[in-house]
């Protein structure tokens, strides 16, 4: 006959069984961490020489001798510029130009030509500094042709003209930034970090050494 201690000893360890049994679920718990420390922002540089593509927004021409040196046409970007890969310069910001240089078409074939430089993209009301040029000269007459009709008849040749220079709405013009710009950018908050915790042990009153 078991003693009275022995019996007592094995009601506290089942008790305790039952308990751990009841307190602790089987499967594993999920812990949500406090997330880790970052810096509210992180400096960065928009640099010099960093490519910026435009289109034109408006036709440029020497045809009807309306183009002047020191005219602005207007363009616009037609993909963003990344830095550290976040937009700093959206698709579809206003850019400047400035024509440089202008001759009409002229007799003997003589073509007309056009020069022009980049000035200024425009973000958040700041004008960033731009570089590049481009030009367009006509398709001239011909020299044969000026030729041909010299000999034949002096006045006919006189008056032939070459094509106006001519740089349509849409072209794509490759400019480049060319000023240094510091930039602030607002570093993302990481995400919570889960943290997967391990299964509890479960003791069972056969374990306990229950009904030995």
């Amino acid at each position: 006959m078991a003693s009275l201690g022995g019996i007592f000893m094995k009601s506290i360890l089942f008790g305790a069984a039952v308990a751990a049994l009841f307190a602790v679920p089987a499967t594993a718990q999920t812990v949500h961490a406090a997330p880790i420390a970052a810096p509210v922002s992180s400096n960065a540089m928009l640099r010099v020489g960093t490519e910026v593509p435009l289109r034109l927004l408006e036709e440029l021409t020497t045809k009807g001798k309306k183009l002047r040196v020191g005219q602005r046409f207007r363009l616009e970007t037609t993909e963003a510029v990344m830095v550290q890969g976040v937009q700093v310069i959206p698709a579809g910001s206003p850019a400047v130009g400035e024509i440089t240089d202008v001759r009409n078409k002229g007799m003997w074939g003589k073509s007309g030509h056009l020069g022009a430089r980049l000035l200024y993209v425009t973000v958040n009301g700041r004008q960033i500094r731009l570089s590049g040029a481009f030009d367009d000269k006509g398709v001239a007459g011909g020299v044969g042709a000026v030729a041909v009709s010299a000999i034949v008849f002096l006045p006919a040749g006189f008056f032939m003209t070459g094509t106006s220079a001519r740089v349509p709405v849409g072209a794509m013009v490759k400019g480049f930034i060319d000023e240094d710009v510091q930039l602030s950018i607002q570093a993302s908050a990481p995400a919570p970090l889960t943290v997967q915790a391990p299964a509890p042990v479960v003791v069972t009153p056969a374990a306990a050494g229950i009904g030995k």
